[in-house]
């Protein structure tokens, strides 16, 4: 008889313990060399100034010229203004250091781009755009930061950000970018584009992206791109995605590798907006979903494709056809977004643990997080609130071969439009699930469900549940429900 692990054993917690120690080694490793290794000394902004002598624009020409990495003090008593793009066109690590200052702009554009990928740590600085963006007010590419990889990177691309905040720009709130089809490169699963060797470390501590993305479609507040050789490692404390227009966070890991994500008593609240239900919900058709017998209806006689609304890219349609051409199924939806995506296709494993998180009042799911192809998901979430999303709470989903491992420890998720939770194996491959002194309640989906766990492919199912309130029930699909 196959003995099968659980992920409460000490051999499954120490691998989502190793996962956070990889992290945190990887992120020191890549500090310890920007800060230290072979760098020159310091350039001072002494001013606030859009250029000159003593400007931050000045600082990271000077600096881009050293083949070392190098270091800028911003000491200016007050904040910077400017009209333009900063850019850092160094390959060697830059840091820049402030304190409390604010690097602003009133026009839509990125307030700072590292245009050869270099890594880069930011300490006590704030990026601030013009704000005020909406699907009314849209914008184009204003980003907060931009780090562009070369194809030919290898190694570690870090990112280190630390008592920083982003505001006010139209797109993405930091966007990190290892594919070569840069803004067209899409999700990661179904994404396209190609990038470099190099795997991506992203390390946050007390930072806030808040009201960013509202300028323009599928504009997130954290986002990284990798295609693909490489993996993406990501580390969040104390830190908070709100009102983001799209995901507070979305990580897109397109081929080999996989994505190792860590989030320590950080907040995913209120994001999605940006395809406000409220003002597309008018041009939406009349007819949204329909269902047809084979040879009954043509495609041309269902609603065609949305024009018209403030930004049609936001209203999705659907057609599932009969292999006699005629139509099966159609449906229309408004594309809201949630407050941690994952998408990781290609062979890799994903890996995620989420403690002490709010995930509250997204428009689509709290955490969505999906795996395809070669690989499996390890999941777990301890002391974590999912509240008044608009779908479920928590959606775990693995798509292909690989076997979902997960935990919910003290966990809430109530008042979600959809499920509780949802914990899916669609192929091949276990799954297996515990959920450990957590309540769900008054989640609605239509028919009322805290758990959902599905086992759709050729492997074992079991959900253990101990000293836990499912006050609105449990739906499991060949799946073995041990209550304990």
């Amino acid at each position: 008889m196959r003995r099968r692990s659980s992920f409460l054993g000490d051999a499954q917690v120490n691998k989502s313990l190793n996962c956070l120690s990889i992290l945190a080694l990887a992120s020191t490793v890549a500090f310890v060399a920007v800060t230290s290794a072979g760098a020159a000394g310091p350039v001072l902004v002494t001013n606030g100034n859009d250029s000159g002598e003593g400007s931050l624009r000045a600082a990271l020409e000077v600096v881009a010229k050293q083949d070392q990495p190098g270091q800028i003090l911003v000491v200016t008593e007050g904040d910077i203004k400017i009209d333009s793009t900063l850019t850092y066109a160094g390959k060697a690590p830059l840091s820049i250091f402030g304190e409390g200052q604010t690097i602003k702009t009133e026009t839509d554009t990125t307030l700072l781009t590292l245009s050869q990928g270099a890594d880069l740590t930011v300490n006590d600085l704030n990026f601030q755009g013009p704000g005020n963006f909406s699907i009314k007010n849209r914008g184009k590419d204003g980003k907060g930061i931009f780090i562009d990889m070369r194809p030919d990177q290898t190694g570690v691309v870090t990112l280190i950000l630390e008592d920083v905040d982003i505001s006010g720009v139209a797109y993405h709130g930091v966007h990190l970018s290892d594919c070569n089809l840069a803004d067209d490169c899409g999700a990661g699963r179904g994404g396209k584009g190609d990038g470099s060797p190099a795997s991506v470390v992203v390390r946050l501590a007390g930072v806030q992206i808040s009201d960013v993305g509202n300028g323009r479609f599928d504009a997130d507040g954290l986002r990284v791109d990798e295609r693909s050789d490489g993996d993406i490692f990501f580390y969040a404390r104390d830190s908070k995605f709100t009102k983001v227009g799209a995901d507070g966070v979305e990580l897109d890991e397109g081929q080999d590798g996989g994505v190792f994500a860590t989030a320590v008593d950080s907040t995913f609240d209120d994001n999605g907006a940006y395809c406000d239900p409220k003002i597309l919900k008018a041009f939406m058709p009349k007819d949204d979903e329909g269902e047809f017998d084979d040879g009954e209806t043509a495609e041309a006689d269902i609603p065609g494709a949305v024009t018209g609304s403030p930004d049609d890219a936001c209203i999705e349609r659907e057609v599932t056809l009969y292999d006699s051409g005629s139509v099966k199924e159609y449906e229309f939806g408004i594309d809201t977004d949630d407050g941690f995506d994952i998408d990781e296709a290609g062979p890799g494993d994903l890996w995620a643990l989420i403690v002490g998180a709010s995930v509250r009042g997204n428009l689509d799911e709290g955490l969505d997080f999906g795996e395809e192809d070669e690989g499996g998901i390890r999941f777990a979430a301890w002391r974590t609130t999912a509240k008044d999303n608009a779908d479920d709470g928590f959606k775990i989903v693995e798509s292909e071969g690989g076997s979902v491992e997960a935990l919910l420890h003290k966990v809430t998720s109530k008042d979600n439009g959809g499920k509780g939770a949802v914990f899916e194996q669609r192929d091949e491959g276990d799954l297996n699930v515990v959920v450990d002194q957590s309540e769900t309640g008054n989640n609605d989906d239509s028919d009322k469900t805290g758990l959902e766990v599905v086992q759709d492919g050729d492997g074992e199912g079991t959900l253990t549940v101990r000293a836990s309130d499912i006050a609105d029930g449990i739906d499991a699909e060949n799946v073995n429900v041990v209550e304990e």
